[in-house]
Formats: C-alpha cells, sequence, structure tokens
C-alpha cells in the first residue's frame, strides 16, 4: 500500500504568505492549519499585515492559523499579540522564544496566556528554551511550541532525540501542542508522525512534494534516468 499525507497522524500546516498558494491549499483536506511569519510575508510582497492577514482567514475558514508579532520589547509585544488575537478565535499569536538581546519571553507568554491568548512560541533550537517556556503555558489556553528541528538539523546534529524528549516534557499538558519547524525534506514529515509529534508546519515548495510520497523507487530510478538522457538529447550534446 502505498504511503500517504492522509494516512499521517501529524497535522499538516501550510507554511507561507502567498496569497494564491494558500487560497488553493485550502481546498486540500490534508492541509489542517496554516502559519506565516515576517520573512515570508516580505518574500511574498506582503505590505498591508492586517489587510493581508483577514483576507487568510478569509480564506482558510475555522483552521487554525499563526500570524506573529514583529515588535522586539514586552510592552509593543503584548499590544500586538492581544490585537492579533482579536482578529479571529482560530488565530494562534506567534511569539519568539526571545528578544533580538536574547532576553527570555517566556514571563510575557505567561501574562498573555493568563489573557487568553492562543501562543505559538516560535524559534526554539533547545530543550532548555522549552522548560523554560513550559510553566507560562501550563493551565493556560491551547498553545504550541515550535522546535526547527530543520535548523537544528542544518548544524549537524540529530533533533529527533531532543524532538522526543520535548514531547515527553509537554504530554502533562495536553493543549500545548508540539511543532516540528523548518522541515527540509519529505521524511522530515514521516518521522515527525513517526515519533507522535502533532503537528509539522511545510512551506508551499515542500509541499508540492507530497505526491512522491510512497513512490516506487524502481519507477523513480527511472525516470530520473530519463530526464537526464531526455535534457542531453535536448542540449544536442556531442561526443
Amino acid at each position: 500500500m502505498a504511503l500517504s499525507a492522509a494516512d499521517f497522524n501529524v497535522k499538516i500546516f501550510a507554511d507561507g504568505a502567498d496569497l494564491a498558494g494558500i487560497r488553493k491549499l485550502a481546498d486540500d483536506p490534508v492541509i489542517t492549519g496554516f502559519t506565516t511569519n515576517p520573512t515570508l510575508m516580505r518574500k511574498a510582497g506582503i505590505s498591508d499585515y492586517e489587510g493581508f492577514a483577514r483576507e487568510v482567514l478569509e480564506i482558510i475558514g475555522d483552521r487554525p492559523v499563526s500570524f506573529e508579532v514583529f515588535a522586539d520589547d514586552d510592552e509593543n509585544i503584548e499590544r500586538q499579540a492581544l490585537m492579533l488575537a482579536s482578529w479571529g478565535s482560530n488565530v494562534y499569536v506567534k511569539i519568539p522564544v526571545m528578544t533580538t538581546n536574547g532576553v527570555s519571553t517566556a514571563p510575557l507568554a505567561g501574562r498573555l496566556a493568563a489573557q487568553g491568548v492562543q501562543l505559538n512560541v516560535t524559534a526554539m533550537m533547545t530543550l532548555h528554551q522549552v522548560e523554560e517556556v513550559l510553566p507560562s503555558l501550563a493551565g493556560g489556553p491551547a498553545s504550541y511550541v515550535s522546535l526547527f528541528a530543520g535548523r537544528v538539523a542544518d548544524t549537524g546534529v540529530d533533533p529527533l532525540p531532543m524532538m522526543k524528549e520535548a514531547l515527553a516534557l509537554i504530554a502533562s499538558e495536553p493543549q500545548i501542542e508540539l511543532i516540528w519547524g523548518s522541515p527540509r525534506e519529505l521524511l522530515n514529515i514521516v518521522q515527525a508522525n513517526e515519533i507522535g509529534c502533532d503537528v509539522i508546519t511545510v512551506t508551499h515548495d515542500l509541499l508540492s512534494k507530497l505526491s512522491g510520497l510512497g513512490k516506487d523507487l524502481h519507477e523513480f530510478s527511472l525516470d530520473t534516468v530519463r530526464m537526464f538522457y531526455g535534457d542531453a538529447s535536448a542540449s544536442g550534446f556531442q561526443l
């Protein structure tokens, strides 16, 4: 039986800011949520944050979506977070795990959670960060902790043990879900599913490869050989 994303327990959230892509992915039952961030929005040429966000909310219905603050001090992060949260009951507010000067946002996360804000604490790359934030989210509303497993892997460190331990850390708080952030390949979706990770955020580009799941490797090899042959012929190479 061919492997299919529809068979996964891990929830697949589309990560991007391209409205056309979001509109297309909103019709895909495999996609159960959406995320974005200021870098993706800048890349997509978004200049009207609220206008973009409200259009996304119209497109996706009641599925969860994460919008990120862009302030860098407690007062303005809190102000922006409350504003973003007011845009919909399915909005999760992304706050970075620390400010640009390296100060933890865990106390601020606690204050926001106490006000009922659903949070997505993002850009985490260590278990210590998870341990620091968890008490702030414990007993609060639904929230996510987002460990950037892909970026951890980019440093040559295997993120799987960290992800498994993070799942154990949050196990006593069922309203807190773990996000596998910044995946680099389809294999990461399979890995996230196998360890019982709650959510994986996947860019639109990587989502376009989902049709390759479970593909017969002999046929894949043959397709690759034919591609090389076709490109060489089209180039008119001669030896």
